[in-house]
C-alpha cells in the first residue's frame, strides 16, 4: 500500500498499517475512485493524520492511463493547484469548487458537481456495515478484505 511520504503509519505486527492519530483518535481513511454508487474503480486507505490531497494525486495517477478524458468530480480536500494541474495533464476536467478562502477562485460546472452525491450516497451505504464503520480488524489487508465484501453486498442488492 502506498501511502504520501509525510504520513506516519501505525506498526503492528504485520508491517506498516494505515491507521494514524486525529483529533478524533485513531482512524482510518478510504479514498475513492467510483464510477458510479456501485462501480469502483480504485480506492486505498491512508492513516487518520494525514492529508486528503496527496492521497488524492495517487488515485489519479492509477486511474489515469485507464479513464483519459473523464471528468473528475472531486471534494473540496482535493482542490489544490497540483492536484487540479495533474488531473489536467492526465486528460481529465477537474470539476471541483474552489474552498472559501481562496483568493483565486475558478468557475466549474455546478450542474455536473451535483452528481457528486452519487459517491456520498456510497459512502452513506458502506457505514450500514459494523465492521467497517468501526474497524475491528487490524490489518489493512483483512480491512480492504471487507470493504470489499460489502461493495459486493450492496451491489448484489
Amino acid at each position: 500500500m502506498q501511502g504520501s511520504p509525510r504520513c506516519s503509519r501505525g506498526f503492528k505486527k504485520n508491517g506498516k498499517q494505515a491507521i494514524g492519530k486525529s483529533k478524533g483518535g485513531w482512524n482510518t481513511k478510504l479514498h475513492v475512485v467510483s464510477a458510479n454508487d456501485k462501480v469502483i474503480v480504485e480506492m486505498h486507505l491512508s492513516g487518520g493524520e494525514c492529508h486528503d490531497d496527496p492521497e488524492g494525486r495517487i488515485s489519479i495517477i492509477k486511474i489515469s492511463t485507464k479513464f483519459e478524458g473523464v471528468p473528475l468530480l472531486m471534494d473540496r480536500a482535493y482542490e489544490s493547484n497540483k492536484t487540479r494541474a495533474l488531473a489536467a495533464a492526465n486528460g481529465h476536467e477537474p470539476i471541483v469548487p474552489p474552498k472559501k478562502n481562496r483568493k483565486d477562485p475558478w468557475e466549474y460546472d455546478k450542474q455536473l458537481y451535483k452528481k457528486r452525491n452519487i459517491v456520498e450516497r456510497l459512502f452513506g451505504r458502506l457505514k450500514r456495515f459494523r465492521k467497517i464503520c468501526t474497524r475491528y480488524d487490524k490489518t489493512d489487508v483483512m480491512f480492504l478484505g471487507y470493504i470489499q465484501f460489502a461493495f459486493v453486498a450492496m451491489w448484489v442488492n
